[in-house]
Parts: structure tokens; sequence; C-alpha cells
């Protein structure tokens, strides 16, 4: 798949429309030179079809280049439709697609004159993985994550006192380091207080738009009125998994019968899988000591890269 840059565009300051400029220069782990939503995250560079905002302005949009926050407006390449860790070539630069789409917090200028802006379900984000210089004519090319890339993971720690800063989080750094020796890349570590809206939220957007594979979560499992981390789950589930939260609370039985207390779920929300785990340090160790060798065959299933089970 080809494309070719048909704008480069920044903004000085936040909160201001990005302008077209001649030429851009891609900075590694930070983004475009002078762009104020530069930095070391995984939103670094934004980018857009040309085609889509064309379709926009043929409804009345009247969208000016750069009015949606893109830095890089491409004819040929429909972003969305492209995974997360896909790769784009231009000249000498290099990015890597992080996140598709993105959700509006305050609805920007040409929402409030128009009732609509495609950049929260048609842009996509990346990151500078290679320097370079882009201008517009430049040709930009695709390449797709191989089938066999490493999985990427996110952690999320629910408790109301680790987000109020009271409480130091053990059981996310925990699951972070037995999920990185296993050989998981982690995307994103989040830290939340026991909010049902908040948490489902976030696991929506680690599903949908970061794309990850598997999304462990600590803490929120038991029985308190404020543990809502399995109704949050459920609720954003597409399909049950029953299996592995039967298995941990099947080997955790074997260490302490109050594991029979433990309300988490597994499940998948498309093909991302949803682990919940309870929130201590030594539970989260001993549960994903009793389920993790499991997990990669199961999500390359929910993936489509992988065989099925045989038993013999």
């Amino acid at each position: 798949m080809k494309g070719i840059i048909k704008a480069v565009c920044i903004s000085e300051a936040r909160g201001t429309e990005k302008h077209e400029t001649a030429q851009v220069r891609l900075i590694k782990n930070f983004g475009l030179e002078n762009d104020a939503h530069g930095g070391n995250w995984h939103r670094q560079v934004s980018l857009l079809s040309y085609e889509k905002v064309e379709e926009f302005n043929a409804r009345g949009g009247n969208a000016a280049i750069g009015a949606f926050g893109e830095n890089i407006l491409v004819a040929g390449i429909d972003f969305p439709k492209l995974p997360v860790g896909t790769l784009l070539f231009a000249g000498d630069a290099v990015l890597k697609i992080t996140q598709i789409g993105k959700e509006c917090h305050s609805h920007c200028q040409i929402f409030k004159r128009v009732g609509d802006c495609i950049m929260p379900r048609e842009g996509v984000f990346a990151t500078v993985e290679q320097e370079g210089v882009l201008h517009a004519g430049m040709e930009m090319t695709v390449q797709l994550p191989p089938a066999d890339a490493p999985l990427r993971a996110a952690v999320m720690t629910l408790s109301d006192k680790g987000a109020a800063g009271t409480r130091i989080d053990t059981s996310g750094p925990a699951a972070v380091k037995l999920l990185s020796d296993f050989g998981y890349e982690i995307a994103e570590q989040v830290l939340l207080p026991d909010v049902q809206g908040k948490i489902e939220r976030e696991l929506k957007r680690l599903a949908d738009s970061r794309q990850v594979d598997l999304i462990i979560t600590t803490g929120g499992t038991g029985m308190s009125p404020r543990d809502v981390t399995p109704e949050a789950t459920m609720a954003v589930a597409t399909r049950l998994v029953p299996g592995i939260a039967e298995a941990i609370r099947a080997g955790s039985m074997q260490i302490t019968k109050r594991a029979m207390l433990s309300r988490g779920a597994a499940v998948l929300r498309n093909k991302t899988l949803i682990v919940n785990l309870p929130g201590s340090k030594k539970a989260v160790e001993e549960a994903l000591d009793i389920v993790l060798p499991a997990l990669e065959h199961g999500i390359r299933l929910a993936k489509g890269t992988d065989g099925e089970c045989c038993r013999q």
C-alpha cells in the first residue's frame, strides 16, 4: 500500500489549530520539531487520510488543512483500517502507528460549527522510530506488523487509595515485570479509582484504540461495595472466557481458602483478552504463575494468528 503526502502541519501552542508548513523534521521519541504536541509518549504524530477530509468537505464541512489537528495529511491510505504496530515509511523517516482514533474530551471548533469531526474516528497516531524530513509530494509506504510480533499488554490497577496517592501500588508493577519477563511488550500502565464508568472507558480505549492484545487488571475483585472491576469488565465484553478466572480461583484455593471470595472475570473485547486479578502483589504473582503460560496461545487464536488446539 502506498500514499502521497498532501500536507504537513504543526501548531506551536496547544489548543490552537495546526497550520500547513513547507516541511517538517521528525525527531525520534518526540515527534515533529516545533510542534506543541510532541513529547515522549505514544501520540507524537497524528495522521489523517486526505480522502476523508474531501468527503467531509463535500458535505459542507469547509475544513482547512490542519483544522482537524492532523500533522500529516496523506492521500491513498485508509489509516483506520491499519492495525496498531504498522510501520509507515517516507524518505528516511519511519513512523509506527500506536493508536487508532481518539476520545474527544472537548469539542473542536469544527464540531461546534457543523456538528461533526472526523478525527476521533478517522485519525491515527504514531511514534517516530527513525528521523527524517517530510514535505508534500513525498511517497509513503505501509508495512503491516508480522503475525508473530510480540504480544502487547496493558496493566490497569484499580484502587481509590492508589489513585489518590495515599497507597503505593505494588500489584501493577509486579504484573508489568512478569509480563515483560514472559516476552510481552508493555504498551501502558494505568492507575484509576474504583469508579465503574472510568474503568469501562479505559478498557474500551486500551482495547479499541490502542489495540493491546492483553489487559491485566489488579484490584477491585472482592466483595466490598467499591469493588466494581468485574462489573466494568463484563460491561465491555463481547465474549466470555470463564476458564481463566476459574483456573485462577482453583489454583489460588490451594494457597488460601479466601480465594473463593474473588469475583474476578476473564473476557474478550473483540480480539483483546481482559483478565481480572486481585489487588495484592502476592496474589498477582500467584495468579499469573497459574495462567500466564497458557494465555499466549488463546490470544493468538483470538487474533487469528495461531492454529486450533489439538489434544491427544
